[in-house]
């Protein structure tokens, strides 16, 4: 596991609980080189005083160096605390889950809200339609697979396509990938309703356009 010391006066922000790490806060890093090149490798932070401060998400290649997971010196960075960070958005929203119709979309999860950084996640067309996930950062990017499990587990949907920014993941040093994760590809097009407007939808790019 990797340390990250950050610099004397810098960790003001982290104990106000603030979740991003930037590059000027941080004093050193110490570990193994694979571990420190590798996007969103686990790391302790600390005062430069050797006192804990978090677990997060280390990644060289991104402007924010670090993003945390927990300020619980006791809780640690496993497929335990994906899960329970999953089941714990989608239970926040589960009444709008259950009651989603055909042409609807509806996000699950968002990122730093609850808990998973860099996380976005979409239902389209309820239960039996598609989960549209965006992995924009190395840490929820390396536990990709107990978070698709949890979703699909608790959601019952069978359909989960991983959705790709470019930008974004060239950004945090990440392979530009997008494609079906588990059973059907979303369709070209879908139609949905928001405040009363239809509008097309490319599930895959995110992009939207009046209905014609």
């Amino acid at each position: 596991m990797l340390i990250i010391t950050i610099i004397q006066g810098k960790e003001k922000s982290l104990l106000e609980g603030q979740p991003w790490i930037y590059a000027s806060a941080i004093a050193r890093v110490e570990g193994k080189p694979q571990e420190k090149m590798k996007p969103g490798s686990t790391a302790i932070v600390q005062t430069s005083a050797k006192k804990f401060l978090a677990r997060a998400a280390y990644n060289s290649k991104s402007q924010i160096r670090a993003r945390v997971w927990t300020f619980d010196e006791s809780e640690p960075v496993d497929h335990a605390l994906m899960k329970r960070r999953v089941k714990a958005a989608l239970q926040k929203r589960d009444a709008s889950m259950r009651t989603a119709g055909a042409h609807q979309l509806l996000t699950l999860i968002k990122g730093e809200d609850d808990g998973l950084p860099g996380l976005l996640v979409e239902l389209f067309g309820g239960i039996g339609g598609y989960l549209i996930c965006e992995f924009q950062a190395g840490g929820v990017d390396a536990w990709k697979v107990p978070i698709v499990q949890t979703l699909m587990a608790e959601t019952g949907c069978a359909n989960v396509y991983e959705r790709c920014d470019p930008l974004i993941r060239k950004g945090e040093g990440l392979p530009v990938i997008s494609g079906a994760l588990a059973g059907e590809e979303p369709p070209d097009e879908v139609v949905l309703s928001a405040n009363g407007v239809r509008f097309a939808l490319d599930l895959r790019t995110g992009e939207k356009s009046k209905y014609r």
